[in-house]
């Protein structure tokens, strides 16, 4: 008996070993497949790789597009939010029926009065189909909703037996799309209006998800647009186009968990990358004087038919282009800006050009300023091998360098060329100084803009070189694009020093200046001290005695000097009828200048219509003169250190640093309550300035009024506000209160004035 259970004990021992091998083993299995699949499996890190793409996305952060700015600090074009709630309509939140239908009755009121696109019945209506599409019950027996038929259902009822229990699983199904309620996007002002609606302000439970769109806006309408370009499908030019790199900036990116569908939610220290935003470019366009150029433009334009034209103002010493406006005529006879004339249209200057032929008559060939020729009094002449060579008026027949210019006689210049060029065969030596010496053959550094480079000849190896010597005189047979016949002119006016024309002042981000632009010198002097007296005077005379005259004649208030020129266009056109080049340009004030204008215009020859460069281009280059005089306070004079002394009655609030070093120069004392930080300025009736520091909690917004623009742009945007703002001068008004709460990211809106 006791053999017979110890022989049950060693079987029921070598039961349980058996039992113990085989979970060790088991384990040992397990624990292998673990570090296979942990380790070695490319199935599984493949699969876990899908399944985590479908949960988590890399989001690209757009960095905020830079404005292009005048030299005023207005918005030429910058970029606006839009806005769009996107409703998730299978939102937990909304899962109680009559709050929804309640709330949604109300926000469909609201909205169909504020977008007045349809009845408010019809918001409603769309508001619980959607409701009802997104958020449905379903019978559980009916499994064709599922992703693999019936097959998943009957598994499932199979593990849990009870159909109640399937029922409480799948009687529910919820479709998260979103859905866009608003029939257009908003603006920002708009968006701060609808929030406050139903639904819109309850965000319990995930209901709506705002989408943000960066679009491109253009404050001053089609002022100087071709200069402030595009860029697109509808076209790559101008500033955004050039300087597209510089504007874009650097995107930033962040990674996003799914929520629900259409919905994430932004993981904290998920690699985020911050987005740098791009750089404004400021320009140097003066706006005011730009509308000018282009309202007077556009007014001498209609009132001649004409095809096209460009204005073009600049400052002498610097090289900056005040204005630039481009005007050409549309299908239905309106004017727009189509194309940058000013820099792309290389074409023959005409009597302009006479500016390059006198400096070389003078300079190159020691002509005598006294030299006399015969004008045959505007009759047709032969000169060399070029016939019919005459002047547009009578009247004149042997007379000197000064009568030639200011009546710009053709005859004169061709016969001088021929005689100093054309018989003794220096003809490379003219083509030489016009490259070498005057520059005239190259462009003058805006070819990132689209500037085209000039045709003169440094080849005379043509059928006819006699002929082209001549008719280069009087400016045929070259070409220049107006930016180049400008650059040239106010060499003259800059004493002979010709410098770059400057379109882009400054690259700036967040009110500091990154990168600064200033006119290259091309050549530091042109031509001789006498030289440059000589023809000073000579264009002096256009306007005294010639033909600017009708213009700038009365020289009481202002001295100018210029040249006009008219030049006929021979191409395809030509069967329409004659098409002519008018052109003036001027630099004032003639003894010290400061300003030079450019105006030229295409036109064909109509009856009633000018199409001479005087009375063609004179009225714009007028009007801008007259214009720039008028606003300056410093033409007549300029005040004298006797009398009593100024002082100011107000200052611009900033850096208390800066203000208590300009009010310690122009007020009668100054004092403050810090020598640092940030502040607001006030100037009492004593004209003593008081200087009162702001709150430097980043986390309250700061009273700017009283500001520069510059100033409040870089203390908002250094607390993380964005900031929109319109008018110039000082800031009068800003939409948050100072001393309110404000979170990063918010709009504030500033009113300057």
């Amino acid at each position: 008996m006791k053999e017979e259970r110890s022989k049950i004990k060693s079987d029921i021992l070598l039961r349980v070993r058996l039992l113990y091998v085989l979970f060790v083993l088991a384990g040992f299995v397990v624990l292998a497949r673990l570090v296979w699949v942990q380790l070695f499996s490319a199935e599984v890190a493949h699969n876990a790789d899908r399944l985590a793409a479908r949960i988590f996305t890399e989001e690209v952060i757009p960095a905020r597009r830079g404005s292009i700015l005048a030299r005023g600090g207005e918005p030429l074009a910058t970029s606006l939010f839009r806005y769009q709630a996107a409703f998730d309509f299978a939102s937990p939140g909304l899962d109680s029926l009559a709050t929804f239908h309640e709330q949604a009755d109300s926000l469909a009121k609201l909205l169909a009065a504020f977008f007045g696109d349809r009845p408010a019945a019809e918001y409603a209506r769309r508001f619980r189909t959607e409701h009802a599409r997104r958020y449905r019950l379903v019978n559980p027996r009916d499994t064709s909703y599922l992703p693999d038929g019936g097959l998943f259902s009957r598994v499932k009822q199979w593990m849990f037996g009870d159909e109640r229990i399937t029922r409480r699983i799948y009687d529910t199904i919820r479709d998260h799309t979103p859905v866009n309620i608003f029939p257009r996007e908003v603006d920002y002002a708009e968006w701060e209006v609808l929030r406050r609606y139903p639904l819109l302000n309850w965000n319990m439970g995930m209901v709506y998800r705002l989408v943000e769109r960066d679009e491109r806006v253009f404050p001053q309408g089609e002022l100087a647009r071709r200069t402030i370009g595009l860029t697109g499908d509808r076209g790559e030019y101008g500033i955004e186009s050039a300087y597209r790199e510089e504007l874009a900036g650097r995107d930033g990116k962040a990674v996003r968990q799914r929520i629900a569908r259409g919905f994430y939610g932004r993981v904290a220290g998920g690699g985020q990358e911050d987005p740098v935003d791009g750089f404004d470019v400021v320009t140097t366009l003066d706006l005011e004087l730009q509308d000018v150029a282009d309202k007077a433009l556009r007014r001498q334009l209609e009132a001649q038919n004409a095809s096209w034209g460009t204005t073009i103002v600049m400052e002498v010493a610097t090289g900056e282009i005040l204005a630039l406006a481009n005007l050409g005529r549309n299908a239905d006879g309106s004017y727009s800006e189509q194309e940058n004339y000013a820099l792309s249209r290389s074409m023959e200057p005409g009597s302009t050009f006479k500016l390059a032929t006198v400096l070389t008559l003078l300079d190159e060939a020691g002509m005598s300023p006294g030299q006399i020729y015969d004008t045959n009094n505007g009759d047709p002449v032969t000169v060399g091998p070029a016939k019919n060579i005459r002047d547009s008026h009578r009247g004149d027949r042997e007379i000197a360098l000064r009568r030639a210019v200011s009546g710009s006689s053709n005859v004169y210049f061709a016969r001088a060329m021929w005689d100093l060029y054309g018989k003794t065969g220096k003809k490379q030596q003219y083509s030489d100084f016009l490259h070498e010496k005057l520059h005239l053959g190259e462009t003058v550094g805006l070819e990132r803009l689209g500037e085209r480079a000039p045709s003169i000849t440094t080849d005379w190896k043509v059928p006819d070189p006699g002929v082209m010597l001549v008719k280069m005189a009087y400016g045929y047979r070259v070409r220049m694009a107006p930016i180049q016949m400008i650059t040239f002119y106010n060499a003259i006016a800059n004493g002979g020093r010709m410098i770059s024309p400057v379109l882009v002042r400054e690259l700036a981000r967040g009110g500091d200046t990154e990168e600064r632009f200033e006119g290259r010198t091309i050549a530091s002097s042109i031509c001789s001290r006498s030289t440059l007296r000589e023809v000073r005077s000579c264009l002096e005379a256009v306007c005294t005695e010639g033909t600017a005259s009708a213009f700038f004649g009365d020289t009481t208030r202002l001295r100018v000097a210029a040249k006009t020129g008219t030049a006929q266009i021979t191409d395809a056109r030509s069967r329409e009828g004659r098409y002519y080049l008018g052109s003036m340009v001027a630099y004032f004030p003639a003894d010290e200048p400061r300003y030079t204008v450019l105006t030229t215009i295409e036109t064909r020859a109509q009856a009633g219509k000018a199409y001479y460069g005087g009375p063609l281009a004179g009225p714009v280059v007028k009007r801008v003169v007259d214009y720039i005089y008028n606003r300056g306070d410093d033409w007549c004079g300029r005040l004298s250190g006797e009398g009593p002394r100024r002082y100011p009655e107000r200052m611009k609030g900033g850096d208390i640093d800066q203000i208590r070093r300009v009010a310690g120069k122009l007020a009668r004392g100054v004092k403050s309550d810090a020598r640092t930080g940030w502040g607001r300025a006030q100037v009492d009736s004593l004209s003593k300035v008081t200087v009162t520091s702001l709150s430097a909690d980043d986390g309250r917004m700061p009273d700017v009024r009283g500001m520069g623009l510059k100033d409040a742009l870089f203390l908002l945007e250094s607390r993380g506000l964005r900031v929109r703002f319109s008018g110039q001068g000082s800031v009068v008004r800003q939409s948050i209160a100072a001393g309110e709460r404000i979170a990063r990211g918010t709009t504030v809106t500033i009113t300057l004035g």
